[in-house]
């Protein structure tokens, strides 16, 4: 019972994925802010064109870039990815899993931390993003409320 319960859902995961393009996701397009004391994070998304999105992420603390990340979701043939290089280091590719409600779900088993990406909007000015998955023996996961803002408000 167990393995045709684990058959439904693989194969409800890989129906959903094929009914939806890249363009569902262009709500994800724009730049988005989180603050949290002297930490400011930033994520811009390109519209979807070409079969991809472009993304650049950083995070600013007293003053001084700690993090950056250079982002891509692609469309091909196998689905959508999302491809992060943290720090512009090798790529990881995260690969949809879930779409339903303005919530998007990348996942990549086999990756350290995070193991799943989670994408969702709660209004046209609000996004809520996370990072999950097990490090080191233990379930861990870090939220990123964002408000949307202008391009011309990323200093």
């Amino acid at each position: 019972m167990k393995l045709l319960l684990a058959i439904f859902l693989f194969s409800s995961s890989l129906f959903s994925q094929e009914k939806i393009s890249l363009s569902s996701l262009s709500w994800l397009a724009g730049c988005w802010r989180m603050e949290e004391e002297k930490t400011i994070s930033e994520e811009c998304w390109m519209s979807p064109s070409g079969s991809m999105m472009l993304g650049t992420a950083r995070t600013i603390a007293n003053g001084k870039a700690v993090f950056f990340e250079f982002l891509q979701i692609v469309e091909t043939d196998s689905g959508i990815f999302y491809i992060a290089r943290p720090k512009g280091e090798t790529p990881t590719e995260f690969q949809l899993v879930s779409f339903q409600n303005n919530e998007v779900i990348f996942e990549q088993p086999a990756h350290d931390f995070p193991q799943r990406i989670i994408y969702r909007l709660d209004s046209p000015a609000h996004l809520f993003a996370r990072i999950e998955g097990i490090e080191n023996g233990t379930f861990r996961s870090v939220d990123y409320p964002m408000y949307k803002i202008s391009y011309e408000g990323v200093k």
